[in-house]
Formats: C-alpha cells, sequence, structure tokens
C-alpha cells in the first residue's frame, strides 16, 4: 500500500484521475482518497500549506497507520510519496521540471531513471515558511542552502515518515521559477490561514489591474501542464516500486 501526498487538491487532480476503483475514506479523522494503480493501492492526503496543517493532518494520517479502519483489514504502509508543486530557486530547474528530493528521500529510484523524455533532477529540496515571489530572495537561498527549489510541506512529511519508520519519496513538478513568479500577490493568491484563495479578493485585485489578466491565464495554463506532467511521473513511479 502506497501513501501519496499533495497539498492541495488544486495539485493532485489530474493523478486521481488515474486511480480505478476510487473510493472516500477517513483515517483517523482525516478524509483521504483511495484507489488502485494496476495491482497497487492508493491512499491520497492533503496535507493542507504549511507547516501547521500539514504536521497536524500527516500526524494523525500516520498515526492511524495499522489501526482497523471502518471495518477494514489492518493497513499499513509500504512507502509514502511526497509531490506536488515546488518553486524553482535558480535557473537549473524550468516550468513543466521534475525534482527528486534526494535530502528528504529515504527510497531510492536508479540515478538513471527517467520518465520517457522527461528525466528527474535529483537535488536538494528546501521547506520554508511562506511564498516566495521575489527573484533576488530566491537567488539568495539558493546560494545559502544549496537547494535548487522550495515548498512548504516536504520536511515536515519525511520527519513524520521517519518517525513511523515509512520510507519517502519526495517527487515534485517545477510550477514556477526566479523569471516567471506568481501573477499577483502571494496573499492574493492563497490565504494560508484559511487554507484557500479568496475568490473575491483574487476578482478585485484583478478588476483593478485588467492588464494582469493574461498573467494569471498564462499562469493557470502552466499550472495544468505541471499537473499533468506529475501524474504522468507518479504513475510511472508506483509501477516500478
Amino acid at each position: 500500500m502506497i501513501a501519496i501526498t499533495f497539498a492541495l487538491p488544486a495539485e493532485s487532480r489530474e493523478f486521481l484521475r488515474s486511480l480505478t476503483n476510487k473510493s472516500r475514506a477517513d483515517r483517523n479523522g482525516v478524509r483521504t482518497v483511495r484507489g488502485k494503480i494496476h495491482d497497487r493501492t492508493i491512499e491520497v492526503l492533503h496535507t493542507g500549506v504549511g507547516e501547521r496543517v500539514c504536521r497536524q493532518r500527516v500526524g494523525k494520517f500516520l498515526s492511524a497507520t495499522g489501526r482497523i479502519d471502518r471495518g477494514d483489514h489492518e493497513q499499513h504502509f509500504d512507502y509514502l510519496i511526497s509531490a506536488g508543486f515546488a518553486g524553482a530557486l535558480n535557473d537549473q530547474l524550468q516550468l513543466g521540471d521534475l525534482l527528486l528530493a534526494k535530502n528528504f528521500s529515504t527510497l531510492r529510484l536508479e540515478e538513471d531513471f527517467s520518465l520517457s523524455t522527461l528525466p528527474i533532477h535529483i537535488a536538494d529540496l528546501l521547506t520554508v515558511p511562506a511564498l516566495i515571489d521575489s527573484s533576488e530572495e530566491r537567488n539568495k537561498l539558493a546560494l545559502t542552502s544549496g537547494a535548487v527549489a522550495v515548498d512548504m510541506e516536504t520536511e515536515f512529511i519525511a520527519r513524520a515518515c521517519a518517525a513511523h519508520a515509512i520510507p519517502v519519496l519526495s517527487l515534485r513538478v517545477i510550477s514556477d521559477t526566479p523569471k516567471q513568479l506568481f501573477p499577483a500577490p502571494t496573499d492574493v493568491l492563497f490565504d494560508i490561514e484559511r487554507q484557500q484563495t479568496q475568490v473575491l479578493k483574487l476578482a478585485t485585485h484583478f478588476f483593478a489591474r485588467p492588464h494582469h489578466i493574461p498573467r494569471l491565464v498564462h499562469f493557470a495554463r502552466r499550472i495544468a501542464r505541471a499537473r499533468k506532467i506529475l501524474a504522468d511521473a507518479l504513475v510511472a513511479v508506483v509501477r516500478k516500486l
């Protein structure tokens, strides 16, 4: 059985379409989606964005491992894959590139593992407390940390997996870069406290700046492309495990 985490449904949507025999589940009060890829059972958890909610949900989720769940047989995870989007820190990675975070992954793939024409870059990932919409700050972090990309959850997921002795693989797709950042201020795009985008705030921002709307459209298209690349990669990885 393989657990796969995403921060938000916006990241998992395409992958969930790949699952057969889908059903909703509840693990220790945390809602999940179960399904199959070939003969492998998959359970998908949305961790939320950022440390507080991620640690809470992952903690509950993994603490339930091994319990009888709604009349099911006892369930143990063989692996956990921390998946989702990441922001590149420099020009080493481009939009749509795949990154296997070597500093967080205890489950190893072959060094020459690739997906068709899409190689997986193997390098360090940095977990940060907030979205970064400054090219200068990203370049500085690249120099000081040695990482090539950032996310907001993987460090806490990896810690929880270590505590439960579950092998983890961190696989991310690049959704933004120093040259192609977000189409609006990060607090407009996503409210971390509420764990959602405030539609009225977003609409008000772009209503006052109609010339920025093409940026939003372009961003939505590249997110859709990144989501598809990640879904295809995850299916290929699951088949190899």
